[in-house]
């Protein structure tokens, strides 16, 4: 009895000085800052399955701007008209009025000049001088039947609303734009047709130039938006992403502006190929402890070694940094090459050179892959790189080659190689000592640019061209030179040159020939059979290819096939600006046939030895979190909404008339400022 007795007694003893310990240590009031501090650790705890940043935010600002304005061409060879009385003669008179010219009515009644509707699409993350493509169409009932050979005159671009009762509002001045009009029928053959939409539009090549920074932004979802979090995340990404100053002072590339927008740069690295930026980021943790990182290594390191899963972990392996090259690498050894693929892309983005090797094979080999592994060996700067790429420049695909000429010149843009000489009308000139066919290549988007590939070529004699109305071309039979003759109503010049195409595309350009007009002479020799080399328009690789798995991998992860990336994300160094779909490089047609043949022969095998799969089997180019494979929506409506064909996710390429751009193209901008009359 007395051992019970003193045994309560030194439990009651231990319970009452607990329960004031208790009572001390976790009783006592916290404040708001420790209850918010406890939650967010309690959410982010040593999980394997933290949450990304992509719960907490949407991006913006990775759109298109529209932008529009009143110009004049001159130059043209009597096919101008004076413009019917409208609101764009009135708008274009008075600009004309701004800038101190006289007798601007005299001007617009020569047959010389034309009155042009201007549009471009300022690009997502363009820098402050940056250039970009501008578009040029003849209103309807003016008298101009033709713009080729024309000039557009420095015009201002400006965003622009009809408002129901208010009018035209125009926004504020984004761009401007000039340069010579490259038309339809400049790049290509008669014998395909030409009509009057073909001779009354065209475009500028990187006319215009914008007049301010456009950087992309954070939106914190509802749920989420407060200063605390929205510091959180920018802190988050600019460790992870950041640029130093001139001093050397380190700065990061994200800054929380308000409690529901946060502004971010974009890293130098991923410059040419931002939706892989945008999905980095969106596939970072906002806040993980070193445990919880080696964890969810260990887990993506295995899901690394699945074609199917590989995608997802190598975007994510790749957000986590540094750390998670050494798990890339195991990538490299795989069998598979997809899995290889994918390793080699994320390595390249965190300055590792080991997947050099596999870029440059799946480039050269695999037409799905070939866009993704040509902008990642952009990056990469090592030797072996530059190898790879100029290796890949003797080959004889077309989007190959000049593929591998873009990737060097984002490379080394000053390397001697692929540096140029800038003609005296304002294009590039580039000959490539290099092996393989023949080829010369030419741009009709973004940049004015002629590739000679092969320092050789001669044109086929006799020879009889124009460049340009006031140039002509000439070779007789069995001669080793030609003449090119400038002729006009004052004077004649004339050079001589040795047969040889670098060297006519210089003399055509002393003379004063254009970009355009360089593309008539090369177009003409190459239809009356001159040209002895083939002659090509933007051949670029493209996005949204289908891959064919090998049967032992298709076994495995019961998947045939895989559709890499899509064709409206590709890496913005090969964006075709949207290029016409019904003129697509035969190139692409004959690999896109290859592809769907190869996708029709195993359609019976994937059915009989898997059945039909299901929509839980599937990944779908929306589910992956990967620079290759999309960037999702930035809203949460857009969620909800059927996803968009090729041809619907394309901007507008035509014109419409005022009442139409209301409903068409509403304005993204809250502040606009009258036309002044």
């Amino acid at each position: 009895m007395l051992k019970f007795s003193s045994i309560f007694a030194t439990g009651c003893l231990l319970l009452v000085s607990g329960c004031g310990q208790l009572d001390l240590m976790n009783f006592r009031s916290q404040t708001p800052e420790e209850t918010d501090n406890k939650s967010l650790a309690d959410e982010t705890k040593t999980k394997v399955e933290t949450p990304l940043i992509s719960e907490y935010v949407n991006v913006g600002n990775l759109n298109a701007v529209i932008l529009e304005g009143v110009g004049l061409v001159t130059g043209l060879p009597g096919t101008g008209g004076d413009p019917p009385v409208s609101p764009y003669r009135a708008q274009l008179i008075e600009d004309m009025r701004r800038r101190n010219i006289s007798n601007p009515n005299q001007i617009l009644r020569s047959k010389s000049t034309a009155l042009v509707l201007v549009r471009a699409y300022l690009p997502p993350l363009v820098k402050k001088g940056e250039r970009f493509d501008v578009e040029v169409r003849v209103p309807g009932e003016s008298e101009t039947t033709s713009l080729n050979g024309g000039h557009l005159l420095e015009t201002y671009l400006s965003e622009q609303a009809f408002i129901q009762g208010e009018g035209m509002l125009e926004g504020h001045v984004f761009a401007k734009a000039a340069g010579p009009i490259l038309t339809g029928t400049t790049t290509y053959s008669e014998e395909k047709g030409e009509d009057l939409g073909t001779l009354v539009r065209g475009r500028v090549l990187s006319g215009g130039m914008s007049l301010r920074d456009r950087n992309m932004s954070l939106l914190l979802r509802n749920a989420y938006r407060s200063e605390r979090m929205s510091y959180r995340i920018a802190n988050r990404v600019g460790t992870r992403f950041f640029d130093y100053q001139m001093g050397g002072q380190r700065t990061p590339l994200a800054e929380a502006k308000t409690n529901e927008l946060i502004e971010l740069m974009i890293h130098s690295r991923y410059k040419d190929n931002y939706p892989r930026y945008v999905s980095v980021i969106r596939n970072m943790t906002l806040k993980e402890s070193e445990v919880a990182e080696r964890v969810r290594m260990q887990t993506l390191a295995d899901d690394l070694q699945n074609p199917v899963t590989s995608e997802k972990a190598s975007i994510q392996l790749e957000a986590i940094g540094k750390p998670a090259i050494e798990v890339l690498k195991t990538g490299l050894k795989n069998p598979s090459l997809e899995v290889q693929f994918y390793s080699a892309v994320a390595l390249a983005y965190l300055e590792d050179p080991s997947g050099i090797e596999v870029l440059g094979k799946t480039a050269k080999e695999e037409p799905a892959f070939r866009i993704f592994s040509l902008a990642a060996l952009a990056v990469v700067d090592d030797s072996d790189a530059f190898m790879a790429l100029r290796d890949l420049l003797d080959g004889n695909s077309a989007e190959t080659r000049y593929g591998a000429f873009r990737s060097l010149k984002s490379l080394d843009p000053n390397d001697p190689f692929v540096r140029g000489e800038l003609m005296h009308s304002g294009f590039r000139l580039h000959v490539l000592d290099v092996e393989g066919d023949p080829m010369v290549h030419m741009t009709r988007r973004k940049m004015a640019e002629v590739v000679v590939y092969g320092t050789g070529q001669k044109f086929n004699m006799p020879l009889i061209g124009r460049a340009g109305k006031d140039i002509m071309v000439t070779g007789r039979a069995g001669e080793e030179t030609i003449t090119i003759a400038r002729i006009t109503v004052d004077e004649t010049e004339r050079r001589v040159v040795p047969n040889n195409v670098p060297s006519v595309i210089r003399a055509v350009s002393e003379l004063g020939a254009s970009y355009p007009d360089v593309a008539q002479l090369l177009i003409q020799a190459r239809d009356q059979s001159n040209l002895v080399s083939r002659l090509e328009f933007d051949a670029l690789p493209k996005a949204g290819r289908v891959y064919i798995r090998p049967d032992e991998e298709f076994k495995a992860s019961y998947q045939k096939k895989s559709r890499i990336g899509r064709p409206t994300m590709a890496p913005n160094i090969f964006n075709d600006d949207n290029l016409d779909s019904d003129r697509v490089n035969e190139e692409d047609e004959y690999e896109n046939e290859t592809n769907e043949e190869s996708l029709a022969a195993s359609e019976a095998l994937e059915l009989e030895e898997v059945g039909e799969a299901s929509s839980a089997d599937v990944t779908t180019p929306e589910e992956e979190s990967s620079a290759t494979a999309t960037v999702p929506l930035t809203t949460e409506e857009a969620s909800t909404k059927e996803p968009m064909t090729e041809e619907e996710s394309k901007p507008k390429t035509g014109f419409f008339n005022r009442g139409e751009r209301e409903s068409l193209y509403p304005s993204p901008f809250s502040f606009f400022k009258r036309s002044e009359k």
